[in-house]
């Protein structure tokens, strides 16, 4: 497994951070690939993706771990995937945002296409930083 983790510093409050981390549907706006997103009973997630000319469908169970500001996900089918988003208050205005995610290349391959090895790795962490810089202009635009 590979292990990537990468941060944003955004100017909003952590309660809207938080908050508009759980709203799926909005997740098309900043997250590049995904075509629609919703939020299903039993806290889960689906995702419709698009990745490397491929659609996927990916379902997620979403937990939280609120009083330490942390929400984790993984994937309940293939592509096998767990993530997180944990965020720390910086002052009263902004929030640091830190994703990590877990992932198999092999698997991410298989499912994506993509290339192998290290450029997989690195376009793997320039888009995880591209969605971070995509996910801090959508919640500072709303201030």
């Amino acid at each position: 497994m590979s292990t990537l983790e990468k941060h944003v510093d955004v100017g909003v409050p952590i309660a809207k951070a938080w908050d508009s981390l759980h709203r799926m549907e909005d997740y098309p706006r900043f997250v590049e690939g995904v075509r629609d997103a919703r939020t299903e009973a039993g806290r889960r997630a689906h995702l419709d993706v698009e990745a490397g000319g491929r659609a996927r469908e990916i379902e997620a169970e979403v937990s939280d771990h609120e009083d330490e500001r942390v929400m984790e996900w993984h994937t309940t089918g293939a592509p096998e995937l767990t993530g997180s988003f944990s965020l720390q208050p910086l002052d009263q205005n902004h929030t640091r945002v830190q994703a990590r995610l877990e992932y198999d290349p092999g698997t991410i391959r298989e499912a994506f296409g993509g290339p192998k090895g290290f450029a997989q790795a690195n376009a793997i962490e320039r888009l995880v930083g591209s969605d971070l810089e995509h996910l801090k202009e959508y919640l500072e635009q709303g201030r």
